[in-house]
């Protein structure tokens, strides 16, 4: 039996998502941590875990987006620089979180602009305040500044991941010559992008997402069924080669993406991706494999792509492979 509908003018309660689930924070412990005691007003965790990360550009720019997102970062990034005028840190996660305010329409984007030209000055190697900037304008800004602030990101670090996902996700918008979608420009960018990277990199997972990213923009225009599965976007040849070439980059390289013994900071973000791609091309064994290494680290993104629910589509996708293996 059904259960009753809800009284008029009350919505039906949305089911609970399990906790950490869409973490950005990801597998990073100690960023947890230090975000936790941001939100509660200490910041001297905030500047020791920045300082420690020293100029591991991937991990400082993950671990600098995701402080700058909790919704006292501004605040507290403030005072830091207050008692800290000479720190360079304070005023690039103070940049960091006039940008995420500025994209959830919180802040004004000029404001953010300037903060984010202004920690740049302070610190010219460091790619994390033309990170905010790209991340800004992929939201709001103009093409041509988008592959402005791209080149800028990479002339400081050529492999910077969550800048090539920024840049693939704006191009992957563009719209194609019609009848040339198999061609677009997202694919070639990807192709390039992975080839240019070192052995190891986990550039390689690029194309993709690409290709997810490129679903996305195809559904939301509907051109395409939401659901990945009917929409045909993950069968032909040259998808199925995207996808055999960077699930064997995964077996070659594992978990973790390094020789180091160190788990690259985004490396669940590209894990989701895969799974993803192989759960829709219908290789539930291999994805079976990728979820059992994502664990609970599950990104909202690519499964919510198509309007969906990210948990539920996830969870649908996770019990059919590994019901089937």
């Amino acid at each position: 039996m059904s259960p009753p509908p809800p009284p008029l003018g009350r919505a039906r309660k949305k089911p609970a998502y399990p906790a950490g689930f869409g973490d950005p924070a990801l597998d990073d412990a100690d960023l947890v941590a230090a975000r936790a005691a941001l939100a509660q007003g200490r910041w001297t965790e905030a500047r020791e875990l920045l300082a420690a990360t020293g100029d591991d550009w991937d991990r400082r720019g993950h671990r600098v987006t995701v402080l700058a997102q909790e919704p006292t970062a501004s605040a507290w990034a403030g005072d830091w620089r207050l008692v800290e005028p000479e720190s360079t840190d304070a005023p690039v996660l103070l940049a960091c979180a006039a940008v995420h305010r500025a994209v959830i329409g919180k802040a004004r984007p000029d404001k953010a602009r300037a903060a984010c030209v202004d920690a740049a000055e302070l610190v010219p190697d460091d790619p994390t305040p033309w990170l905010g900037l790209l991340a800004l304008e992929r939201e709001l800004g103009r093409e041509e500044d988008v592959v402005r602030l791209f080149d800028e990101v990479r002339l400081r670090h050529p492999v910077h991941h969550h800048a090539h996902h920024l840049m693939v996700a704006r191009l992957a918008e563009r719209r194609p010559v019609a009848g040339q979608d198999p061609l677009h420009e997202v694919y070639d960018f990807a192709a390039w992008a992975a080839e240019q990277a070192p052995p190891g990199s986990p550039l390689a997972v690029l194309p993709v997402v690409a290709h997810a990213e490129r679903f996305r923009a195809l559904a939301k225009a509907g051109m395409v069924p939401g659901d990945p599965k009917r929409s045909g976007h993950w069968s032909g040849r040259r998808a199925r080669l995207v996808m055999k070439s960077a699930f064997d980059w995964w077996l070659e390289w594992g978990d973790p993406y390094d020789r180091a013994g160190v788990v690259h900071p985004r490396g669940r973000v590209d894990l989701n991706f895969l799974a993803h791609a192989k759960y829709c091309e219908g290789r539930p064994a291999e994805a079976a494999a990728l979820f059992h290494r994502i664990g609970a680290h599950i990104t909202a993104a690519p499964w919510s792509y198509g309007d969906r629910d990210p948990y539920e589509a996830f969870r649908t996708a996770r019990d059919a492979a590994l019901g089937a293996v």
